[in-house]
């Protein structure tokens, strides 16, 4: 089979990811000129608007998550992706052309309305993308968040208009490469536009149209767009394929299906230990708080560090991710990523190592942290949801997990005056040890299943072993 074509649109979309990546952390790299007497811009920013600058790209998320659903729906994915990156030129033009600590706040807020691609990126590629590589590549198009944080620490050593510069044209270069992609089979199918998702599939698995491959796809599509979940039926019967299958509105579907429930209810858990486990504390604030750890390394060296790292320990999920399972990864990295924070909390509070071992300790933890939280919900969510409720239910994760980012970077600052930097390790391995309870008794393993087969891991009485 041909997964040439599979990979090519997959690192187009993780591009897109990329820039996203540098949108984020780009803060890092200039909140301390921002917040000195040689600012760049019109007057120092204050501490309320330090806080902000870290937290309005999620707070402007909250915005465009909700209506994600219909721009999927109306505009496809691949031209939903287009819209997202046009935000981002439009906000670092903004960056560029003008020097105000307003127009700063704003630029990150309007350009912060693309990170809606945190659900739209690995939906899409789990879309184009066949059973056998799903996993491996939603899980890679998540690593090129890490990569964007990477290039952001690099292009923080540069004089900052130069950065700028750097940032508007790799935006402007993602939003033209948009265009090489390929429309989503299962957006075709839902649109009644069966002959160009048969094309669409025929040209993703480089096989003829009139192939076995594309025709036994299709048929997929078909099982999984018209789901019956009636009182009448059980549930497991109702998730067969050889049932006939009626319309449900997205809210009579999940009234009546619990297993789109249960499986709500673990997307929820598992975002929730993408932002309490803490690393996105690390990730938009890393220059600040490696120079508040680790006084005696150059901020910008342990940056650039952390962005390597946590790029290594995602290339490390890619090839677990399809051969050992979602579920071994999650319980595994929850506990040792607790074991590193409590480590970490209290060689910060009580300084009983070197200032290097600081510095280790959080890239230990980044790793552990990447390994599971950082990378397994989003492969989940990308793949356990039917059609019919796929747009709604991943809103509602990524909505919830968003919420979250802004709660935590909002009040990091202000926690860290009050109770120190170390005691707010302890809460995320608190929320790691949860994490982990969860997991082990509700998280089914999902690796190389259908949509189908993994809606009857949730269904009532099923007796799998999760």
């Amino acid at each position: 089979m041909g997964y040439k074509n599979q990979i090519i649109a997959t690192l187009i979309v993780s591009y897109l990811c990329m820039t996203t990546g540098v949108l984020y952390t780009w803060p890092s790299s200039v909140i301390k000129i921002f917040h000195s007497e040689n600012t760049p811009l019109n007057r120092t920013m204050s501490e309320t608007e330090i806080s902000l600058l870290g937290s309005l790209t999620s707070i402007s998320a909250l915005f465009t998550i909700p209506l994600s659903g219909v721009f999927l729906d109306k505009l496809g994915r691949k031209y939903t992706c287009f819209a997202m990156s046009l935000l981002q030129v439009i906000g670092w033009t903004i960056v560029i052309c003008f020097d105000y600590v307003e127009s700063i706040l704003a630029a990150m807020f309007i350009a912060g309305l693309s990170s809606c691609i945190y659900l739209v990126a690995p939906m899409y590629a789990g879309e184009f993308c066949q059973e056998s590589i799903r996993g491996t590549m939603t899980a890679a198009v998540m690593t090129f968040f890490a990569v964007g944080w990477l290039v952001s620490y690099i292009l923080g050593v540069l004089e900052y208009r130069m950065m700028n510069y750097i940032c508007l044209t790799m935006c402007v270069v993602g939003t033209l490469l948009q265009f090489y992609l390929w429309e989503s089979p299962l957006h075709l199918m839902k649109q009644g536009l069966e002959k160009e998702a048969m094309k669409t599939i025929a040209h993703y698995r480089g096989v003829r149209i009139d192939s076995k491959e594309v025709h036994q796809e299709i048929n997929n599509l078909r099982v999984a767009l018209n789901p019956d979940l009636d009182d009448a039926t059980p549930e497991a019967e109702k998730l067969q394929p050889t049932v006939e299958r009626e319309k449900l509105s997205t809210w009579q579907f999940l009234k009546k299906s619990r297993s789109t429930r249960r499986a709500l209810l673990l997307s929820l858990v598992l975002y929730t230990a993408v932002v309490f486990q803490g690393q996105v504390v690390i990730q938009v604030y890393a220059e600040p708080l490696f120079t508040l750890a680790v006084p005696s390394v150059p901020a910008t060296v342990c940056s650039v560090t952390f962005a390597v790292v946590n790029i290594a320990a995602a290339l490390v999920v890619l090839y677990l991710v399809d051969r050992s399972g979602r579920r071994p990864l999650m319980i595994y990295s929850s506990i040792l990523t607790a074991f590193f924070a409590s480590l970490l909390g209290t060689q910060i509070q009580f300084s009983w190592g070197p200032n290097w071992l600081t510095a280790v300790l959080i890239y230990l933890f980044c790793i552990t942290y990447t390994t599971g939280g950082g990378m397994i919900p989003y492969t989940m969510s990308a793949e356990m949801f039917l059609p019919e409720i796929k747009n709604f239910a991943t809103i509602v994760s990524m909505e919830y997990s968003f919420l979250g980012f802004f709660t935590i970077l909002f009040i990091y600052h202000p926690l860290v005056s009050a109770v120190g930097l170390g005691p707010i390790f302890y809460i995320f391995a608190g929320a790691c040890i949860l994490t982990t309870m969860f997991c082990y008794f509700y998280m089914p393993e999902t690796k190389g299943l259908t949509v189908d087969a993994i809606q009857l891991l949730f269904a009532p009485r099923s007796h799998n072993k999760v």
